[in-house]
């Protein structure tokens, strides 16, 4: 993957129209869990509220070039993704996951090539109901999300552009 730091992003690229998350929501901060730091690709959009059934599904199919971004709804009742689930993310080649909710297993999430963004950890899991949209207009952080955007995050925050800025 090619190295960028989102600072560059948004200084090598004032002309475009990029949105920065705020790494803030209702009191709580986008941490990183993943043992990647430095991550980007495609966006694919989910909605789901205390239901990972859709996060799990499309983690499972092929993730070259691409970020899931969840939207749970900033649930601190559940997990949206747990060691399992990423591990599959990796072995399908997706970049990264930002879920506007929580993660658990952090510990091992943390040993796993993959960038995940959330909000905070929970040991609790999901209940799994088949509940949830995929590819809707997300709206958080102070940002709207579409699939097919391209997502950038590192340790600076997360930038999101409707084109691709660099060769991932």
């Amino acid at each position: 993957m090619t190295a960028f730091v989102t600072c560059d992003l948004l200084d090598n690229y004032p002309q475009l129209d990029l949105q920065v998350m705020s790494p803030c929501i209702d009191g709580k901060f986008f941490k990183s869990y993943g043992a990647r730091h430095t991550f980007g690709g495609q966006v694919v959009t989910v909605k789901c509220y205390e239901d990972n059934s859709r996060v799990k599904e499309l983690l499972a199919t092929d993730g070259t070039g691409k970020v899931l971004v969840v939207d749970g709804r900033a649930s601190m009742r559940c997990a949206l993704m747990g060691d399992l689930i990423a591990e599959s993310a990796v072995k399908n080649h997706w970049n990264g996951v930002v879920i506007y909710g929580c993660v658990r297993d952090v510990d091992a999430i943390a040993h796993l090539d993959l960038g995940v963004h959330a909000l905070a950890a929970i040991p609790q899991k999901s209940t799994r109901k088949g509940v949830g949209e995929v590819d809707l207009t997300l709206s958080f952080g102070g940002v709207t999300i579409r699939s097919g955007d391209y997502l950038y995050a590192d340790n600076n925050g997360i930038v999101l552009s409707r084109q691709a800025l660099v060769k991932l």
